[in-house]
C-alpha cells in the first residue's frame, strides 16, 4: 500500500484562504487525493462533494461538534452518506468545558459511546479526538482521556490520536498508542517546531521539519490500526506551502 492511498489532511489547516474552491485546489495540487472536513462542511455536503469530485479528491473522514451530534444525528449520517464517508471525529469540547471535573469527563465518555453505538447501526465510526488538556489528572491519577474511554466502555467509540498533543501534554505517545490501539483508527499527523522557533505559529511546524520521527511514528500508528493518517498543522504562516512540505516528506516514508 502507497503512503498516499491513507494520506488525507485536516482542512482546517488551509481555514485561513476562506475560499473552499481555493482550498481544494490548493490540496489537489499538492498532490493529496483525501482530505479530512470540517463540521461545517456536513451542512452543506451535496456541494461539498460536487466540489470534490471536480477535482479528483474524496473524503476520508470529517470532524463534527458534540452539539451537532446531539442535535442533528440523522442530518449527520445522511450528509456522511452524501461525502462517502464512515469515519467521524469529534474534535474537542467548547473551551469552557475543558477543566470540568471527572463526572464531567465520565459523562461526556457514555454519551459519545451512546452516540457511536447508534451511528455503527449506520455504518459511520464515531471517534474522540484528543488535544493535551484531556491528559490532565482529574480522579487520582486518572487523565480526562482516560475516563473518556473508561466511561465509553465496551461501545465502538474509536480514537483519532493526534500525536503530537500528546507530546505538548507531556505524554509518551507509543505508551498510548500501545494501550488504546483497539481504539485507533485515525492519526493526526503534525509537528513541533523546535524550542524558540515559530512562535508565530504557535510552536508548530510542516511534517518533516519539526521534533518528531514521523518515519518512525507512522510505522507506530499504522501498526495500532490507525487506517487514515491525516496531516494537519494548527496556524501555518503559509497554509499552501505547509501542504505541499508535509506532503512531500511523507511521500518520502516507506509504508
Amino acid at each position: 500500500m502507497s503512503v498516499t492511498d491513507i494520506l488525507s489532511i485536516q482542512l482546517y489547516t488551509l481555514r485561513s484562504l476562506e475560499d473552499l474552491d481555493l482550498i481544494l485546489d490548493t490540496v489537489a495540487s499538492a498532490g493529496y487525493r483525501y482530505v479530512e472536513a470540517v463540521g461545517s462542511h456536513l451542512d452543506k455536503a451535496a456541494e461539498v462533494r460536487a466540489k470534490l469530485d471536480a477535482r479528483g479528491l474524496k473524503a476520508s473522514s470529517s470532524h463534527v461538534s458534540m452539539a451537532a451530534l446531539r442535535d442533528k444525528p440523522d442530518a449527520i449520517v445522511d450528509a456522511c452518506k452524501t461525502l462517502g464517508l464512515t469515519h467521524l471525529y469529534m474534535p474537542a469540547v467548547p473551551p469552557e468545558q475543558r477543566d470540568m471535573d471527572a463526572d464531567g469527563w465520565r459523562s461526556l465518555g457514555r454519551e459519545l459511546g451512546q452516540i457511536a453505538e447508534r451511528f455503527q447501526g449506520q455504518g459511520i465510526r464515531l471517534g474522540y479526538h484528543n488535544h493535551h488538556w484531556e491528559l490532565k489528572p482529574k480522579d487520582g491519577a486518572k487523565t480526562a482521556l482516560e475516563l473518556i474511554f473508561e466511561a465509553a466502555g465496551s461501545s465502538p467509540l474509536d480514537w483519532q490520536i493526534d500525536v503530537a498533543w500528546l507530546v505538548r501534554g507531556n505524554a509518551d505517545p507509543k505508551e498510548w498508542i500501545d494501550r488504546y490501539r483497539s481504539r485507533i483508527t485515525a492519526a493526526h499527523v503534525k509537528d513541533i517546531a523546535p524550542a524558540g522557533q515559530n512562535e508565530d505559529q504557535d510552536g508548530w511546524a510542516d511534517v518533516g521539519s519539526g521534533t518528531l520521527n514521523w518515519r518512525e511514528l507512522w510505522r507506530v500508528c499504522r501498526d495500532a490500526g490507525a487506517e487514515w493518517m491525516v496531516v494537519e498543522h494548527d496556524k501555518p504562516a503559509d497554509p499552501a506551502a505547509t501542504a505541499r512540505n508535509s506532503f512531500a516528506f511523507l511521500r518520502t516514508i516507506e509504508d
